[in-house]
C-alpha cells in the first residue's frame, strides 16, 4: 500500500504537468479560441431563435449561422481595419506637408467670433509658449498616429490569421454554439463551492458580462459608427478614424465629445458655420443616445465600473489587439464582480 503522503505528491505533480502540456498546446491558439468564445457569445441569443424556429434542430441553428459569420462578421472588421490604416497614413503625410502652424492658428482664432476673446485670455495667461505647445502636439500626434496605423494594419491578419488559424476558429464557433451551454454547466460542476453560492456567484458574472459587452462595449461602438457617419456627412477627412478614436472615447466619462467638440471648433475656424451646427447638432444626439442606450442595453444587469471598463479596454487592445477591446474589460469586470461578491459574504455561505 502506498502512503497518503505520496499519492497526494503524485497527483499535484501528474497535475502540474499536464496543466504544462495543455499549456503548450493551447498558447498558440488562443486569439483562435477568443474570437471563438466572443462570437459565441455575441450569437448565442439569435442562435437560441433560430434553433426555435428550426423545431430544436441546433447543429442547423449552429451551421448557419458559422456559415454566415466571415461574410458579415470578420470581413467587414477586416475591411475597417485596413480603411482604418490607409486613413491615419493620408493624415500622417498632410501633416508633414502642412505649413499651417500652432501659432498660426491661435492668430485666426483670434479673430473668430464668440471664441476669440477667451482664446486671447489663454494665450496671454499661459505659461507657456505657443511654439512650445505647436513641438508638443506634433510630436505626440505623429507618435499616437503611426502606433494606431500600425495597429490598424495588422487588424485584418489579426483576426483572419493564417487560412488553418481562421477555419480552426470557425470549426471551434460550430462546437461553441451547438454545444456551449452543456460546456459551461460541466465546467461549473469543478468550482468548490456549494450548489446555492455557486449558482448565485454564475449568475453574477453572467450579468457582468452582458453588462460589460452589451452595454459598454456596444454602446461604444455605436457612438464611434455615429461620430464616424457624422464626420463623413460634413466632408470632414478620414471620419473611420475619428470614428474608431471616438469608441475609445466613449468609454470616459466625457463620451465621445472629446472628439466631436474639436470637429466643431474646426468647422468654425474654417469658416464652414452650417456644418459646424450640424455636427454640433448631431455630436448632441449622439450624447443623448449614450444617455438612454446605455441603460435600456444593461436593464437590470450588474453595474460596472467606468474605469474597470475603460482600463480594460485600453489594456486589453494593447495586449489582445481589436479582440481585447471586449475581453480586457470583461476580465476586469470579472475581477471587480467576484471581490463585491466576496465582499457581500456570498461565496461563504450556504
Amino acid at each position: 500500500m502506498y502512503s497518503s503522503f505520496y499519492r497526494q505528491i503524485f497527483v499535484v505533480v501528474t497535475v502540474a504537468i499536464l496543466g504544462w502540456a495543455l499549456w503548450s498546446i493551447f498558447e498558440p491558439l488562443w486569439t483562435t479560441i477568443g474570437w471563438a468564445a466572443v462570437l459565441a457569445f455575441l450569437l448565442h441569443p439569435l442562435h437560441e431563435r433560430l434553433t426555435t424556429r428550426f423545431k430544436g434542430r441546433a447543429s442547423l441553428s449552429a451551421g448557419l449561422l458559422t456559415a454566415l459569420t466571415p461574410f458579415f462578421v470578420m470581413a467587414p472588421i477586416a475591411f475597417l481595419g485596413v480603411v482604418f490604416a490607409r486613413q491615419v497614413a493620408n493624415i500622417l503625410s498632410n501633416m508633414s506637408k502642412s505649413t499651417l502652424t500652432y501659432p498660426d492658428i491661435l492668430a485666426r482664432l483670434d479673430t473668430t467670433p464668440v471664441i476669440g476673446s477667451a482664446v486671447r485670455w489663454i494665450r496671454d495667461a499661459a505659461p507657456i509658449t505657443a511654439e512650445q505647445i505647436n513641438g508638443w502636439v506634433m510630436d505626440g500626434t505623429q507618435t499616437v498616429l503611426k502606433s494606431a496605423a500600425s495597429m490598424g494594419g495588422s487588424i485584418a491578419l489579426g483576426i483572419m490569421g493564417s487560412l488553418v488559424g481562421f477555419f480552426m476558429m470557425l470549426f471551434l464557433l460550430f462546437f461553441l454554439l451547438r454545444d456551449g451551454r452543456l460546456m459551461l454547466r460541466r465546467l461549473i460542476q469543478f468550482i468548490p463551492m456549494e450548489p446555492r453560492p455557486r449558482g448565485q456567484l454564475i449568475a453574477y458574472l453572467g450579468d457582468v458580462t452582458r453588462a460589460v459587452v452589451f452595454g459598454s462595449v456596444a454602446t461604444a461602438l455605436i457612438q464611434g459608427a455615429f461620430t464616424g457617419i457624422g464626420f463623413a456627412l460634413v466632408d470632414l477627412p478620414s471620419p473611420v478614424v475619428f470614428g474608431v478614436l471616438a469608441t475609445l472615447a466613449a468609454f470616459l466619462p466625457v463620451g465621445s465629445s472629446i472628439v466631436l467638440i474639436p470637429a466643431v471648433l474646426y468647422l468654425m475656424f474654417e469658416g464652414r458655420w452650417g456644418a459646424a451646427i450640424f455636427l454640433g447638432v448631431w455630436g448632441a444626439g449622439v450624447g443623448v443616445m449614450d444617455n438612454f442606450l446605455r441603460p435600456y442595453l444593461t436593464a437590470k444587469q450588474a453595474e460596472v465600473s467606468t474605469l474597470a471598463v475603460f482600463v480594460g479596454a485600453i489594456g486589453g487592445v494593447s495586449a489582445f489587439g481589436i479582440l481585447g477591446l471586449v475581453i480586457g474589460p470583461v476580465l476586469l469586470g470579472f475581477i471587480a464582480a467576484l471581490l463585491q461578491f466576496a465582499e457581500k459574504g456570498v461565496v461563504g455561505s450556504d
